[in-house]
């Protein structure tokens, strides 16, 4: 009347019980859990100066306008309140930029200029900037980086904020303002195509005419 077949979910006494699969206890199985993505490569190396002459030779010789415009980025367009910190609503996104990127190019300047320590306070960026991105640290640590190679390592930072879209001579907040329009922008119109405009020629070829928008 019944099978002697055992139940595979109630095993006779003395029979181990199997332990419930992972996807059951509501774990990933091995085969589909998501892969850990190390750090990514840099999009340039830090000898690529040449890559973008312009901001090499500004970094030559005005260090801190580089260093400014990267601060700028990677602390997102913020600086700290104080009470001269109010802006007008009208250019809003103007004055904050002016300060967020002068005063880290300020700070960067003086510090150069009064102890020669400036690589102290640029190194830090380097280190969010690949925290953010997930960078390696390369060539070596970041500090040695600032301190043996200043100019080449500012210039590695611009370019590749520049690659992931960034124009630097705007700002922060002003990058998000162009993202965001460009985001509610409605799509591109497909092409279309004209009737069929048949041409007598001697081979009765049909010739079609496409204008695109």
């Amino acid at each position: 009347m019944y099978s002697s077949k055992p139940n595979e979910y109630y095993p006779s006494s003395g029979q181990p019980v199997p332990p419930p699969p992972p996807a059951a206890m509501g774990f990933p199985h091995p085969a589909t859990a998501p892969q850990y993505q190390g750090p990514q490569p840099w999009s340039t190396s830090l000898c690529d100066c040449t890559d973008d002459c312009g901001n090499c030779c500004m970094t030559c010789f005005c260090p801190c306008v580089t260093f400014g415009r990267i601060a700028e980025i990677v602390d997102q367009g913020s600086i700290r309140k104080s009470s001269s910190s109010t802006v007008s609503i009208r250019d809003n996104h103007c004055q904050h930029r002016v300060k967020a990127c002068g005063t880290s190019g300020a700070v960067y300047g003086l510090l150069e200029y009064l102890t020669c320590c400036h690589w102290v306070y640029s190194c830090s960026y380097r280190s969010k900037l690949r925290a953010q991105y997930s960078l390696p640290e390369s060539p070596c640590h970041d500090c040695l980086v600032h301190f043996c190679c200043e100019s080449c390592a500012l210039c590695q930072e611009y370019r590749e904020l520049k690659h992931r879209d960034f124009d630097m001579t705007i700002g922060w907040h002003e990058n998000m303002a162009r993202r965001a329009r460009a985001a509610n922008l409605p799509p591109v119109p497909q092409a279309w195509v004209n009737d069929k405009v048949k041409v007598p020629n001697d081979n009765a070829q049909t010739i079609i005419l496409v204008q695109i928008i």
